[in-house]
């Protein structure tokens, strides 16, 4: 186009009359051929500097009014499942992946052994209450034992008195009144190892249940719990993990962790924000998660509590800054997101995240 025009002008200038009037034609014409360039290079370097500063006071304003992280994981309820007894697996009935519900069988434990400590616990539990039968009937015989001694000491004094009266009147001499009186004091020490039978007895035999029947019970009941527990089952409802670790014949270890259930459903994240982000934060304020498993898809949740504690106060081995090499280290403090609603995607514990704090 500009060449088009270029050649219209030297048309002109060579039908011009004169060389001063085609020297003017020419002048004029390539004056506005560069006006037009000129103001489009005035209206870009207004336009650019204006862009620029329209985005710089876009992110001035929308600075300072969010605090985000990509230190955050997904945590869920994890309870890992241990045995209460000891003993051989012989049967394992779920698998990793697995959903049960609370109360479902996880793995049977072995329970020969302990059928055979029940029983054992239950002869006892006989035994005691046989000892304990004869006991009162011990109990009941003294009693006769008792009435029959205080008889035959009734009829030994009694002879002791006609021996005294009849030794006062002569007719009777030393020796019939000695032997008299030896008998009443045998008839009453007889009766004194009768009562103190019949003490004994009493002692024996407390009131209420007697104490070797419940020593005994409370062995059956516990041989009985025993054997119980060789069926674990599902503390709550959730997925199984770890199950790979149980095989028919290991050896289970009371109080070892065995197999784990999550519970996916009440998920949450953990984000670790820096000491310094904290000064705006509040529970309740909206959070914006992203996963990096699901790249593009956007959580909505809220901030559900802020840690008492940095992580650090919480380790095994909390750092000693009480010397003369400490070194001050920015600490993060755990904060809970609490999802807003079940999340459209699984949530797997341990999942990397971003999060984003709307503090404003």
């Amino acid at each position: 186009m500009n060449e088009l025009k270029a050649e219209t002008a030297e048309r002109v200038a060579t039908s011009a009359e004169t060389p001063d009037d085609a020297a003017e034609v020419v002048k004029k014409t390539r004056k506005k051929r560069v006006a037009k360039p000129s103001r489009t290079r005035t209206i870009l370097l207004l336009i650019v500097p204006l862009l620029l500063v329209l985005v710089g006071a876009y992110m001035w304003l929308t600075s300072g009014g969010s605090e985000s992280t990509d230190n955050a994981q997904v945590k869920t309820d994890i309870v890992s499942v241990t045995a209460q007894v000891t003993g051989p697996v012989i049967r394992v009935p779920v698998h990793n992946g697995q959903h049960v519900n609370r109360g479902d069988v996880l793995f049977v434990i072995d329970p020969a052994p302990f059928k055979v400590a029940l029983e054992q616990a239950e002869a006892q539990l006989a035994a005691a209450k046989l000892q304990t039968s004869q006991l009162k009937t011990q109990a009941a015989g003294t009693g006769a034992d008792i009435t029959g001694a205080q008889a035959n000491l009734a009829i030994k004094r009694n002879a002791l008195n006609r021996q005294s009266a009849l030794l006062k009147q002569g007719f009777t001499t030393r020796v019939d009144y000695d032997d008299a009186l030896n008998e009443v004091r045998a008839a009453e020490t007889q009766l004194a190892d009768a009562q103190a039978r019949a003490a004994n007895a009493s002692a024996a035999i407390a009131p209420g249940e007697q104490p070797p029947i419940a020593q005994a019970q409370a062995a059956v009941d516990k041989a009985r719990l025993d054997l119980e527990r060789t069926v674990v089952r599902a503390p709550m409802a959730g997925e199984i993990a770890n199950a790979d670790r149980l095989q028919i014949g290991t050896q289970i270890i009371s109080g070892v962790g065995a197999v784990s259930v999550v519970r996916g459903k009440n998920a949450w994240v953990e984000a670790n924000f820096k000491e310094k982000q904290l000064s705006d934060m509040r529970p309740g304020q909206p959070v914006t998660v992203k996963i990096d498993a699901y790249p593009g898809v956007k959580f909505k949740a809220h901030v559900e509590s802020i840690g008492a504690g940095t992580g650090s106060e919480f380790s095994i081995l909390p750092a000693q800054n009480a010397n003369g090499n400490w070194v001050k280290v920015t600490q993060r403090v755990p904060v809970r997101i609490a999802f807003d609603g079940s999340p459209s995607k699984p949530m797997i514990a341990g999942l990397s995240a971003v999060v984003t704090v709307d503090t404003d």
